[in-house]
């Protein structure tokens, strides 16, 4: 065995659970899981982190880059050196908000070329199901994507349109006939018309725009087209606790349903959104404290599989004061990990539920069996976490490109120390390498 590198720690998170430990790494792999006072090959390095927590690699696999076509709201270069700053390793891109999107095998290699000299964390990406586009799902499948995106309501942009119910059955008859993964926004375009539509700075007023009923009925439908085509379905950024039944009944009937969160869903409350500030912004909405504790009981029971960022920037001038016409998206790239923490661990939560709700969920969601977990085999992605330090939000300290952020001037607990990626330190409190993120494709 020829390890290279050995990074120990008090406290590392393994699927076994946490434990002191050294990690044997050779050649980017983690070769073997040793115990703490092992010794250290000749040759090899020797890191040791001390009682900072070592947890594997997070794995976002919702975040929207932009590049091409709209990179003054987002860009490889910035996007990925915010995961690497935040802990996170592996980061899937979404179809939309880029110019082209990829929605076809020529878009996603566009995509590829723009990515592939500015990624500092592995990089892969979501197709996209359209009207007109069931003949390319199969090619884009074929060409490496990990699964294929579409919304049930508009999208917010012109290129990306919504699927019907009858658009997302044919989509969805396509996808499962090559085993693939369907990812849905799932809101319903005739519960948000039914809903009152006000303009203005009011928060109470835009959250009564986008009613928990339209995330229902969206989940309820897709459930039982998932169900009549044996297809294998994700719900996206669930915000609405109401669905959580239908969703926890469909998995124990054998539905291949699975269901992510976001960050802002679970720490941030409609309560506290002041008039104006838009910077709250998304769609699904931020809803209310009583809503956020069920969020939560449904991670904790399992009902909701995994938490990733949701990352949607735009430039700060979209971000106007009126809530109908400001952009919707909420940066959170960096601050997922200790926001997600300061939260877990106030309500009892531990270390190892963060590395399975960010890490080892999304990778198996996406089919990463070389992402996820510390162990041998899989690659020497990490995350070393000050789990007890706290700091205050400033934005100028964020890598992402347009510094926005709902999180501006909170205090976190959870300092990321150091990054890994294959075993080399991409982020040293804060200071970041040149890019060395690879392009993956499934099962590759």
């Amino acid at each position: 065995m020829d390890v290279n590198l050995v990074l120990r720690s008090t406290r590392v998170i393994t699927p076994e659970g946490t434990r002191a430990a050294s990690i044997a790494v050779s050649g980017g792999t983690i070769a073997a899981v040793w115990p703490y006072d092992a010794e250290v090959p000749a040759g090899a390095r020797l890191e040791d982190v001390g009682h900072d927590v070592i947890l594997p690699g997070l794995v976002d696999t919702h975040v929207h880059v932009n590049d091409p076509g709209r990179t003054e709201w987002e860009g490889f270069w910035t996007a990925t050196r915010a995961a690497a700053a935040g802990g996170i390793t592996t980061l899937l891109d979404m179809p939309l908000n880029s110019l082209p999107p990829t929605t076809t095998v020529e878009h996603l290699r566009i995509k590829q070329e723009v990515a592939a000299p500015k990624a500092h964390v592995d990089t892969g990406f979501w197709g996209g199901a359209l009207p007109d586009n069931v003949k390319d799902l199969r090619p884009l499948h074929d060409a490496g994507v990990f699964g294929f995106k579409c919304f049930l309501s508009p999208s917010g942009v012109d290129e990306f349109p919504q699927l019907d119910q009858e658009q997302l059955a044919a989509s969805l008859a396509e996808i499962a006939g090559f085993g693939g993964l369907m990812i849905v926004h799932a809101e319903d375009p005739h519960e948000l018309d039914a809903a009152p539509q006000k303009a203005g700075p009011a928060y109470a007023d835009f959250l009564a725009s986008r009613p928990r009923v339209a995330e229902n009925t969206a989940i309820e439908n897709l459930i039982n087209q998932a169900r009549r085509l044996a297809a294998r379905v994700h719900v996206l950024h669930l915000s609405s606790s109401d669905a959580l039944p239908l969703i926890a009944a469909a998995k124990a009937e054998g539905v291949r349903i699975t269901v992510e969160s976001c960050p802002h869903f679970l720490t941030l409350t409609a309560e506290e959104i002041p008039d104006g500030a838009t910077e709250f912004k998304c769609c699904p909405p931020i809803r209310e404290a009583v809503n956020q504790d069920a969020l939560w009981e449904g991670l904790a029971d399992g009902t909701i599989d995994c938490i990733v960022s949701d990352h949607s920037p735009s430039t700060a001038d979209l971000k106007t004061g009126d809530f109908a016409s400001a952009w919707g998206g909420i940066s959170s790239l960096q601050l997922g990990l200790p926001a997600i923490w300061t939260e877990a661990r106030r309500r009892g939560h531990d270390l190892t539920d963060l590395a399975r709700w960010m890490s080892t969920n999304p990778a198996r969601l996406a089919g990463l069996e070389r992402k996820g977990a510390i162990e041998a085999g899989r690659d020497a992605d990490f995350a070393v976490l000050e789990p007890d330090a706290a700091f205050t939000v400033d934005p100028a300290e964020l890598q992402h490109r347009n510094r926005v952020t709902a999180y501006a001037g909170k205090t976190l607990h959870g300092v990321v120390t150091s990054t890994w990626l294959r075993g080399e330190r991409i982020n040293d409190h804060g200071s970041l390498t040149e890019p060395t993120g690879r392009l993956l494709e499934r099962n590759n």
